[in-house]
C-alpha cells in the first residue's frame, strides 16, 4: 500500500452545494425494491478483491458487509468469526451465503447502525460509497462501531448507476475518487489512511482500487 495524495482534491467543507445531489431523487427503497442477482464489477475485479480481503481481514474476526448484496466477495477457504451484512433489498442479503446475520438500512436517511460500540474486527464497503449522500456520517458511526485497531476497507471500480451516483462522483477520476474517499475517512477520524490500485483496468477490464483506515 502507499499513503494517500492528497493532490488537489478539495476539503469537503469547499464543495458546491450540490455535491451530494443526485440525479434521480426517487426513494432509494423504490430503486433497490427489486433484487439484483448480478455483479458490478468483472470477475479479475472480483478476484483481485478477494484475494485483498484475503490479506487484509482478520480470520476468526467478526467482518461488516456494509452495502452488501447476494455475495460479498470474501474468500471462502477463510473462516471468520461472523459476517455480518447489511444492505438495501432482502432477497439480495438472504441469498448471500457468507453472511451470518444481515439487517436492512437506508443509510441515506439513518446513518446511525444498529450495533454497539467496538463489535467488529473489520468493515467493507464494496462499489458502494459513490451512492451515499452523508459519508462523513456513516463513517464517523462505523468508527464507533469498530473496534480501536480495526480496519476499513472501501472498494471502488469505475462502474456505477449513474442516476443514483452523487454528482461529486460523477465528476472525478478515479485517482480523484481514491482522494476523496480518503478525506471522507479522515473527516470521520480513521487513521492511516492509504490507498491500492489492485488492478490497473483497461478497455476491457474494470479497475479496482482500495481505500483503507484504521480505527
Amino acid at each position: 500500500m502507499r499513503p494517500l495524495s492528497p493532490g488537489h482534491m478539495p476539503q469537503l467543507d469547499g464543495l458546491p452545494p450540490n455535491a451530494f445531489a443526485k440525479e434521480d431523487p426517487e426513494d432509494d427503497a423504490t430503486f433497490y425494491a427489486a433484487p439484483r442477482f448480478e455483479t458490478h464489477i468483472d470477475d479479475e475485479a472480483i478476484a483481485a478483491l478477494t484475494a485483498f480481503y484475503r490479506r487484509a481481514l482478520p480470520p476468526g474476526g467478526v467482518v461488516l458487509d456494509l452495502m452488501s448484496s447476494w455475495i460479498s466477495h470474501l474468500p471462502p477457504d477463510v473462516a471468520y468469526g461472523e459476517v455480518i451484512g447489511h444492505g438495501m433489498n432482502a432477497e439480495e442479503l438472504a441469498a448471500n451465503r457468507q453472511l451470518s446475520r444481515w439487517f436492512l438500512q437506508d443509510l441515506n436517511r439513518e446513518p446511525v447502525l444498529p450495533l454497539a460500540d467496538a463489535s467488529v474486527d473489520a468493515a467493507v464497503i464494496c462499489v458502494g460509497i459513490q451512492y451515499l449522500q452523508s459519508p462523513v456520517a456513516v463513517l464517523a458511526d462505523l468508527r464507533r462501531v469498530i473496534r480501536p485497531g480495526g480496519l476499513v476497507a472501501i472498494s471502488f471500480s469505475n462502474r456505477c448507476f449513474p442516476t443514483k451516483a452523487v454528482q461529486l462522483w460523477l465528476s472525478l477520476d478515479d485517482d480523484d475518487h481514491a482522494r476523496l474517499v480518503g478525506l471522507y475517512l479522515d473527516e470521520a477520524g480513521f487513521g492511516e489512511i492509504t490507498a491500492e490500485r489492485l488492478r490497473p483496468g483497461g478497455w476491457n477490464s474494470d479497475p479496482m482500487i482500495v481505500v483503507t483506515g484504521r480505527a
